[in-house]
């Protein structure tokens, strides 16, 4: 069935493609409605992947087997042995190394054709903008909640379409935003979740060939907005089952209340984080967050699944208990002095892990012990391990589980003389702060 574009091709078309061209890409030559011309366009194109991660990974390796002219991949992060089960574009062999050079190696044993721009840089308020203006789109595989709207808003100040994905767990959405031509990423999500209230990747969980189904599609998208070929998803979402194995379209309205977005100064102000936290989406709840739009085919619908390496999120409960405080959290280094000092006699508390037991074994954090999370949340101080005295310290892999078991322990508290807490960024920190040599996961 031949599907009309409502949009021009992003891109002029390049002069012509070489010999060595027309024999690589013959089989989009053939294609009806996409032909040389289409590929000259393509060859002309520049776009940008924020992430080498899973997302990236395989719309990277689309695109540059599609015959993208240019592709730009901005990552700070480096290889880890964890990140090789979905992260397919990377290998053993690049363990410790940048993934924007990793990628940009597989890249170029895939088509030495692309030219491959490598920014291996955090995205910042301070460089989004002349980064993003180097292209004609960009594909948003982040995996935290403040790049996203990062994002989100250079790329309405540059004019540029994003073609988003997100995944968690068996879950996955993709969509485009365009500024100007339809609803933006803060017409979906106007406000970030409170910090710890929401599951990364790392502690919710991600099956391993969810983001080639999700990655490829965001590909698609690209390739549809570069060419001026079919239907793109503006205003509507698509949302993956993986376990049902199903495929669903919500449309997204924009919010004729939101202000345009004029800098960049409100990006972490409006995620309201302390820190970049792995995203999430909207539960299937049966009502919209505060500010969402969004309707299926027969009215309103509500998003289920992640919302960006997505994610699970339930919509803002006013009732939901509040996020760690200042004086409810330790550091990574203030929790190796407490145990130094308790070492020492100095200091009486305990230190608690809600992992499971699998992580437990993997790597641990010296003098905890275990309480399930499961427990602490049913029972509260009952499910403590025997023995516990002084303040207690919650610690889980990466602290959104602490939040929860702190919040479960709350109340429990507020009437003791002693405290309850727990680890900022969990043993990853500890991981990064204390002690480097233990195993990531």
């Amino acid at each position: 069935m031949s599907v009309e574009s409502r949009f021009e091709p992003l891109v002029a078309p390049a002069e012509r493609l070489t010999r060595e061209e027309l024999e690589r890409y013959s089989r989009h030559l053939t294609l009806e409605r996409f032909g040389p011309e289409g590929q000259r366009r393509l060859k002309n194109a520049r776009v940008l992947v924020v992430g080498a991660g899973g997302l990236g990974a395989p719309a990277l390796q689309y695109l540059a087997a599609a015959g993208v002219g240019t592709l730009g991949v901005v990552d700070d992060d480096v290889v880890s042995v964890s990140n090789l089960q979905r992260q397919v574009i990377h290998t053993v062999g690049d363990l410790g190394r940048p993934k924007v050079d990793s990628a940009a190696d597989a890249i170029a044993r895939l088509n030495p054709l692309v030219t491959v721009r490598t920014h291996d840089t955090r995205l910042t308020t301070e460089n989004a903008l002349e980064i993003l203006g180097q292209y004609d789109l960009v594909l948003d595989g982040a995996d935290n909640f403040p790049t996203r709207y990062l994002v989100a808003d250079a790329a309405e100040l540059t004019g540029i379409p994003v073609v988003w994905g997100s995944i968690l767990r068996f879950d996955g959405q993709v969509s485009v935003f365009w500024a100007g031509r339809g609803p933006v990423y803060r017409d979906l999500y106007p406000e970030a979740p409170p910090a710890g209230s929401v599951p990364s990747c790392a502690e919710g969980g991600v099956l391993g060939v969810l983001p080639a189904t999700i990655g490829s599609v965001m590909a698609t998208e690209a390739l549809k907005l570069l060419t001026g070929m079919g239907d793109p998803l503006v205003g509507r979402v698509l949302v993956h089952d993986a376990l049902a194995q199903t495929w669903r379209t919500l449309t997204v309205l924009p919010d004729p209340e939101r202000q345009p977005v004029t800098d960049l100064s409100e990006v972490m102000v409006a995620c309201g984080l302390a820190r970049p936290d792995d995203a999430a989406a909207l539960s299937a709840s049966g009502q919209s967050a505060p500010g969402q739009r969004v309707t299926g085919p027969s009215g309103p619908e509500t998003l289920q699944g992640p919302g960006g390496s997505g994610q699970s999120r339930a919509p803002l409960d006013p009732s939901a208990p509040p996020a760690p405080s200042a004086v409810e959290t330790v550091d990574a280094a203030e929790l190796a002095a407490l145990l130094a000092a308790r070492d020492r006699g100095e200091a009486t508390f305990t230190l608690v892990d809600v992992r499971e037991d699998w992580e437990r074994e993997l790597v641990s954090i010296p003098g905890a012990v275990s309480a399930p999370l499961d427990r602490l949340l049913s029972e509260g101080v009952r499910a403590l391990p025997a023995g516990t005295e002084g303040d207690v310290i919650l610690h889980c892999k990466a602290g959104v589980r602490s939040a929860r078991a702190l919040a479960a322990l709350r109340s429990g508290y507020a009437v003791r003389e002693d405290s309850v807490k727990h680890l900022d960024g969990g043993i990853l920190a500890w991981i990064d702060a204390v002690d480097p040599s233990l195993p990531r996961y």
